[in-house]
């Protein structure tokens, strides 16, 4: 797979999410990434964003959400920064202890860990949060490719 790259940066509307969504898993498939890892990542993208947007930009349109996608010798590696008041992820309850069970909050961090190889957080340039998504992703087999 050849290196691509790609930067977005949307409005804090829950309707982006789609958008970035769409623009990565186009990238990669672009780029000959199989379905089975364009769905994974996709969710984990959109995860990602929804946090930025509601809990990072606290649904403020006039905050933004910048996505930068580097796909590249079978990884794909998405950085997505909000201009929050940031977090610490530690402080997010695990959403399978029994006592979290019905809560709403604390599962897209769940998910993302679970969809990516690796996810870490830091303080984004822009003052809120940056969350890094790495993922292996497998190519397209040959003849699926060919049609």
């Amino acid at each position: 797979m050849s290196e691509r790259q790609l930067h977005l940066t949307v409005g804090s509307r829950f309707e982006n999410v789609e958008l970035v969504q769409s623009a990565i898993d186009e990238a990669m498939a672009e780029r000959g990434a199989d379905q089975d890892s364009r769905h994974w990542v996709g969710l984990a993208v959109r995860e990602a964003v929804a946090n930025a947007i509601k809990h990072g930009n606290r649904l403020d349109p006039s905050k933004r959400v910048d996505v930068e996608v580097r796909i590249d010798g079978g990884f794909v590696e998405i950085r997505v920064s909000d201009e929050g008041e940031g977090f610490d992820p530690a402080e997010v309850r695990d959403p399978l202890a029994p006592e979290n069970l019905f809560r709403t909050n604390g599962r897209g961090i769940f998910y993302m860990r679970r969809f990516m190889d690796e996810v870490s957080y830091a303080a984004a340039a822009s003052g809120g949060t940056s969350v890094l998504m790495r993922k292996r992703i497998a190519a397209e087999p040959a003849s699926s490719q060919e049609q």
